[in-house]
């Protein structure tokens, strides 16, 4: 057999290009079709997830809108029935009625509820930090049973141990020279010993920092105070703040505790017994109340989006690892 034709045997002849086309085009086509229905599907999720989230947040925000709207209402349009959804002027005479009142100072309860709200972070914060990091980081027996039996006093109530508490602090009121019924201390002492939750918390985060960090600071001669306070607190600030607002907004709306302590003192009131007397001298006077109400949530949620970011954070971070 000729050489030419052994070659021409051996090698396949190529297929034109014109019947090449058609059938790249359709397997392009085939593959392109799926692509497109899942990136359809996507679409379809996203806006769906959206869309419900959004009537959420909506179902959340509607009770805070209406209180805005009515807060700027005169009295005659917060009694019509039905209901002005919106003002029409707006008027802003409520808040200056309500910061101005002659019978409900609620300048003096908003300086009273700062007081007491720091006190208490700044306790709670360092006394949770020191035994979270004894939890955490050293290594002593009975560590766990510890652990354990501080976790199940968060099972307790407060209604629980509220009398035992009180009687607490009338035998120290009535044998020691120091006062403490009708004063801030019983609402913000309590907090310096920690709480199982923060402690907790903290706990865990604690968890997450690396040995080796601690182990450079104790051969560089620190001892574990130190090192909780140059390392592990510098490591620990998303959960630090997190821990100061979760106290923040406790003791910041707390209504037993200065009820039960304060009393008819009005000069150790705070905003939550502020704003239960205001309610009941204007039962009807709906603008007012909403006026008040808005002003005592305002600091809060001021302070929630301020600190938004390092809340997420600390609170996230605390499961990495348990």
């Amino acid at each position: 057999m000729p050489v030419d034709e052994v070659i021409s045997t051996a090698q396949p002849h190529p297929t034109p290009l014109a019947e090449v086309t058609p059938i790249v085009g359709a397997n392009a086509k085939a593959q392109a079709t799926p692509q497109r229905r899942a990136r359809r599907q996507r679409w379809i999720r996203f806006g769906v997830t959206h869309l419900a989230l959004l009537l959420i947040c909506a179902g959340f925000i509607l009770p805070l809108g209406w209180m805005i709207s009515t807060s700027l209402k005169t009295n005659r349009e917060a009694m019509l029935f039905p209901p002005k959804i919106l003002p029409n002027p707006p008027n802003f005479d409520s808040y200056p009625q309500v910061l101005k009142h002659p019978r409900v100072d609620f300048p003096l309860f908003a300086r009273n509820t700062v007081v007491v709200a720091g006190l208490a972070v700044i306790g709670t914060t360092f006394a949770s930090a020191f035994v979270a990091y004894g939890f955490a980081k050293v290594r002593f027996r009975g560590r766990g049973v510890l652990f354990g039996m501080m976790l199940s006093t968060m099972m307790i109530p407060f209604p629980v141990i509220m009398i035992s508490q009180f009687l607490l602090f009338r035998w120290l009121d009535l044998h020691t020279p120091i006062q403490f019924l009708g004063t801030f201390k019983p609402l913000w002492l309590p907090w310096w010993f920690g709480t199982a939750f923060n402690i907790f918390l903290l706990r865990q985060f604690f968890m997450t920092i690396p040995e080796p960090y601690l182990d450079s600071a104790r051969v560089d001669g620190c001892g574990e105070l130190k090192i909780l306070l140059t390392v592990v607190l510098r490591l620990a600030k998303p959960a630090i703040a997190a821990v100061a607002l979760f106290m923040f907004l406790l003791t910041f709306s707390d209504f037993f505790g200065p009820l039960l302590y304060a009393g008819d003192d009005e000069a150790h009131w705070t905003l939550s017994l502020g704003l239960a007397q205001f309610r009941v001298l204007h039962q009807v006077q709906w603008n007012l109340t909403m006026a008040a109400t808005l002003l005592v949530m305002a600091p809060v949620i001021a302070i929630f989006f301020l600190a938004q970011r390092a809340f997420v954070e600390g609170v996230t971070l605390t499961g990495v690892k348990g």
